[in-house]
C-alpha cells in the first residue's frame, strides 16, 4: 500500500510545491484548502498528472468541525495516514505597525496559523500512535511549515511572527511527546519564497535581494525548494533529528559580520 500524506493549504504556493514533491515520491495525497474544488482544478490536475491518487478536502483548519471532517474523509478514502504537513497559514490582512495592530487581526492569524495546526496535529498524532501500536513497522512523521519570521522580527506584522514562533515550540512539544512511539516531528522554516503571501512585496524583496547582503544565496526561494526538504523528511532521511528545524532560507538567518 502506498504511504499517505496530508498537506494543508496544498493547492498553491509552498503547499503545492510540497504536495508535488510528495507525489513524485510516490505518496497518495490528501490536500486541504479553503477554496471550492472547482477553483483548484488546475492544481489538482497537476498533482494527478504525476500518477498520484489525490483527494481534495475543503476545510478551514481553524474550525474544529472542519478538522474532524477532514480526517474522517482521509480515513474513508485511504484507511491510513503516514505524514501530516501543516502548511496552511495566512498573513495579516494588512501590514500594520506593532503599536496600531488590532486584536481582531491577532486572533485571526493565531487561529489559522497556530491553534488550528496545533489541534489538527493532536488528532493526527493520536491516529499515528494507533497505527504504530498495531504495526511496529509503521513509519510516520509530522512536518510543520514555519517561517524565518519566528526568529526575524517584522514590526509591521507582529501577529504573524508570534504565530510562527509558536509553531516552533509546537514542533518541540509534539516531538517530545511522540518520541517514545518512534514518530519524529520536524519544522521546515522557509525564508523569502515566491507565493501568494509574498506577491504584494515582490518589488521590495527584489530590491533587497539584489542590492543588500540580506541573503547569501541571492535569489528567491521557490516552493519546490521547500518541497524537496519536506520530501527528505517524509522519506525518513533524518531519522535521528526529531524536533529540529530545517532552514530553507538562502542563508538569511546566518549571522555575519
Amino acid at each position: 500500500m502506498k504511504r499517505v500524506a496530508l498537506v494543508t493549504g496544498g493547492t498553491r504556493g509552498i503547499g503545492l510545491g510540497v504536495a508535488r514533491a510528495l507525489a513524485l515520491e510516490g505518496f497518495s495525497l490528501a490536500v486541504g484548502g479553503t477554496r471550492a474544488e472547482e477553483d483548484v482544478v488546475s492544481a489538482l490536475g497537476a498533482l494527478r498528472a504525476t500518477g498520484a491518487d489525490v483527494l481534495y478536502c475543503r476545510a478551514d483548519v481553524s474550525r474544529a468541525e472542519d478538522r474532524q471532517a477532514l480526517l474522517e474523509r482521509v480515513r474513508i478514502r485511504f484507511g491510513a495516514l503516514h505524514v501530516l504537513v501543516n502548511n496552511a497559514g495566512v498573513a495579516p490582512l494588512a501590514r500594520t505597525d506593532l503599536l496600531e495592530a488590532s486584536e481582531e487581526s491577532f486572533e485571526r492569524v493565531m487561529r489559522i496559523n497556530l491553534q488550528g495546526p496545533y489541534f489538527l496535529t493532536q488528532a493526527v498524532a493520536r491516529w499515528l500512535v494507533e497505527q504504530r501500536q498495531s504495526n511496529a513497522a509503521f513509519a510516520g512523521c509530522i512536518v510543520n511549515i514555519g517561517s524565518v519570521s519566528a526568529e526575524v522580527a517584522s514590526v509591521n506584522r507582529g501577529e504573524y511572527c508570534v504565530s510562527k514562533a509558536g509553531v516552533g515550540m509546537m514542533t518541540r512539544l509534539f516531538a517530545s511527546r511522540l518520541g517514545a512511539f518512534g514518530l519524529p516531528v520536524y519544522e521546515v522554516r522557509p525564508g523569502i519564497v515566491h507565493s501568494d503571501m509574498t506577491e504584494g512585496v515582490t518589488a521590495k524583496y527584489d530590491a533587497k535581494i539584489a542590492g543588500t547582503d540580506l541573503l547569501i544565496q541571492k535569489r528567491w526561494g521557490e516552493p519546490e525548494d521547500v518541497g524537496r526538504a519536506v520530501a527528505m523528511l517524509a522519506r525518513g532521511d533524518l531519522p535521528y533529528s526529531t524536533g529540529q528545524v530545517i532552514h530553507v532560507d538562502g542563508g538569511l538567518t546566518v549571522q555575519r559580520l
